[in-house]
């Protein structure tokens, strides 16, 4: 990065991140608004649907508001909770706000384009309520870098119904000690009730402009922002997510998650023994999407015609077709197909 110290961004598991893999599925299917196509406790209904006697008639309405409804151990019919739809933020990463510096941990997320920040702009009770609950609330008049940004407000609305909303202005942001001067950030000043029991304290959207929510006029992202500031030469204008871990030669296992900025990391790249390839990005959408065309199991290969994929880091799962579900499977042993788990 000519001269510029290169330093990841290291990732810190969510200690509140429960390994559910019902719960991780019941959240993306929230988030992406997908019907599934399998039997099992998740369905898509319309939210005309007020009891579970409405349900087969819902299901020949027109859909409005899709809910998803869940099967509990006792057959009793009921939605699914807010914590099962907000369970995917396994891994947060801290950054620093404002002069001097607040640390927040912020889910670093390439399926949006916001970067917002719980506030002292929200009402006390909400306040409180976070900061019960281990969150980090970023105050604009400790920072002498903070700006206002007059008439600009932002607000974002997810499948399940969650939102959150407020104003909008400049600080510096550091990340990995990479400064990114006036850069625009989101303020809360309303969060539903669902965020309060959520993991971080906000997150940064690593997706592209063209999604971002603020208005009356978008603003750049944080990498859009670094590319404009030269933080990221020409040539370099790249990050890398790294999410998982390495065993060295003894086998030892050593956590290891990190993002970087303008640089790859040639030290992972080799160990892991694999190269690095690339793909072009369709980014009309907003989203890193990409051709995805097959897919090889056991050496069997699946072609899937047309498909493209979306690299979402703020999930903990892959969704793929049924097809290729059921190849993936079937060259387990034993494995077979779940009511109660959907899979």
């Amino acid at each position: 990065m000519g001269g510029r110290e290169q330093k990841r961004i290291n990732v810190k598991p969510n200690p509140r991140y429960e390994k559910s893999g019902m719960k991780s599925y019941a959240s993306l299917l929230k988030k992406y608004d997908i019907a599934p196509t399998t039997e099992g406790p998740y369905q898509k209904v319309d939210v005309a649907a007020k009891n579970f006697k409405n349900l087969f008639k819902a299901k020949n309405k027109k859909s409005t508001k899709p809910v998803l409804w869940k099967v509990q151990d006792d057959g009793q019919k009921g939605e699914v909770k807010a914590e099962d739809q907000m369970n995917d933020a396994l891994y947060l990463c801290p950054v620093e706000i404002g002069t001097p510096p607040q640390v927040c941990y912020l889910d670093f997320d390439t399926g949006s384009s916001d970067l917002w920040l719980w506030s002292m702009e929200l009402p006390p009770a909400t306040q409180a309520a976070g900061k019960s609950s281990g969150h980090n609330i970023y105050n604009p008049k400790s920072s002498s870098t903070w700006k206002k940004i007059s008439g600009a407000s932002w607000m974002i609305r997810y499948g399940d119904g969650s939102s959150a909303s407020g104003i909008v202005g400049t600080d510096n942001v550091t990340l990995g000690g990479l400064c990114v001067e006036n850069q625009a950030i989101e303020l809360a000043s309303k969060l539903s009730p669902q965020f309060t029991r959520g993991a971080g304290d906000g997150l940064v959207g690593l997706a592209f402009d063209n999604i971002n929510t603020v208005k009356p006029k978008p603003v750049k992202t944080l990498v859009d922002s670094m590319i404009a500031q030269d933080d990221i030469e020409e040539g370099e204008e790249l990050f890398t997510c790294y999410l998982g871990s390495w065993r060295d030669k003894d086998e030892q296992d050593h956590g290891e998650s990190f993002f970087t900025f303008g640089y790859i990391d040639e030290d992972v790249v080799n160990r892991s023994g694999t190269e690095v390839h690339y793909v072009p990005v369709d980014s009309s959408m907003g989203f890193w999407q990409f051709n995805s065309e097959s897919a090889t199991v056991n050496g069997l290969v699946i072609e899937r015609p047309d498909n493209t994929a979306i690299a979402d880091t703020g999930t903990t799962l892959a969704l793929v077709s049924d097809a290729l579900c059921i190849a993936i499977y079937s060259a387990i042993p034993g494995a077979k197909y779940d009511y109660r788990q959907q899979g």
